[in-house]
């Protein structure tokens, strides 16, 4: 187990997503998504393996709940600078989403 001091050190906020392409690099099908995170931390790009329940058009404007303050990853050409967040569920990953709309930037507890 680890400590709340541990897990206030894990930065979520939400985003909306922007743009979608997909991974062609990437080892597994994967889509890079830019999202808007706000002012303070401004668009960020992420790579990530939910092909099999969304397409890229429905993604667009969406928004999704992200770590932020991860060391980025490249995955395949694409540098992956925040973690979208998901449950790894029988149909895929599902993306965890605001269930009201929020400011873009907007921290998760």
């Amino acid at each position: 187990m680890i400590g709340i001091e541990e897990f206030d050190k894990v930065e979520m906020r939400a985003g909306t997503v922007l743009e979608v392409k997909e991974n062609k690099k990437s080892r597994n099908p994967a889509y890079v998504l830019s999202i808007d995170f706000g002012g303070e931390l401004g668009v960020k790009k992420s790579s990530a393996q939910i092909t099999a329940l969304y397409k890229p058009e429905d993604l667009i404007g969406t928004q999704v709940i992200c770590c932020v303050n991860l060391a980025p990853i490249h995955i395949g050409s694409v540098k992956s600078e925040v973690r979208i967040l998901g449950t790894d569920s029988e149909q895929g990953v599902v993306l965890l989403r605001p269930s009201e709309p929020v400011k873009n930037g907007d921290r998760v507890f």
